[in-house]
């Protein structure tokens, strides 16, 4: 059977979870804003304690590498760096939108609802949205179809979507929905969903009975923009922009 301890900190949550032998899962899971740094490691220790296993005998460790808050996604793969590199463990990069998707699907609304074509839209900051399309495969797993798109709300292609999640929905609202040829009702709609550490668990498990296990060395955050904040003038531009809607 296999360990894996899972690490997200791309967001404003501060999440860690740890599988042993396939037992259910162990999770810490905390709003932190900007206090990640101060809660990884002791958190990562607590859940090795509890589940008496040393880091070197785990087998994989797996990380959220973004898209998502830059100085989150940097902190993230640098703890885990270290930690891989120092008990000699090969680790597993998650993109952010795949761990979000891989924990839709395991949710109520989303198995009523039955969509095989969806859509994952979470905040990107900077009036834009990050999004990616899923197709659930013949074992209902979501398999993204393309890359991480970073776009306005209102490009966000929805054609063919079934079901969208994310937290786009709520910061952006209509606009995300503006040129989508049906009415998405309550029930096709996932505004609260976010980044977890279990997600993060759900993908790696998947990745590592696929053999996707890679050296720590070549670990790196990914980077959909490399812009991460606006000027003065252009935060001026935004707001007046903003009145004008």
């Amino acid at each position: 059977m296999t360990s894996i301890l899972a690490i997200d900190s791309s967001s404003a949550w501060c999440s860690v979870a740890l599988s042993v032998d396939g037992n259910s899962p162990s999770h810490l899971h905390q709003k932190v804003s900007a206090g990640a740094s101060q809660l990884l490691l002791p958190w990562i220790g607590q859940l090795l304690t509890v589940a008496n296993i040393d880091l070197a005998k785990l087998d994989v460790i797996a990380i959220g590498v973004g898209p998502g808050a830059f100085t989150g996604v940097r902190l993230g793969v640098a703890v885990v760096q270290g930690l891989a590199t120092a008990a000699n463990l090969p680790v597993l990069p998650v993109i952010s939108l795949d761990a979000i998707a891989a924990q839709l699907t395991q949710t109520p609304a989303f198995i009523s609802a039955k969509p095989q074509f969806f859509m994952v839209a979470v905040d990107a900051r900077m009036n834009e949205v990050y999004w990616a399309h899923y197709l659930l495969n013949a074992k209902g797993l979501p398999i993204r179809q393309g890359e991480v798109i970073l776009s306005s709300p209102e490009d966000a292609l929805l054609d063919g979507v079934e079901f969208i999640a994310g937290s786009a929905i709520s910061e952006y609202g209509d606009r995300l929905l503006a040129h989508a040829k049906h009415t998405f009702s309550a029930e096709q709609l996932d505004p609260d969903i976010g980044i977890n550490a279990l997600g993060i668990l759900a993908c790696a498990q998947v990745a590592w009975d696929a053999g996707l296990a890679q050296d720590v060395h070549l670990l790196k955050p990914v980077y959909v923009r490399n812009k991460v904040a606006f000027t003065a003038q252009e935060r001026m531009q935004v707001e007046q922009l903003a009145k004008k809607r």
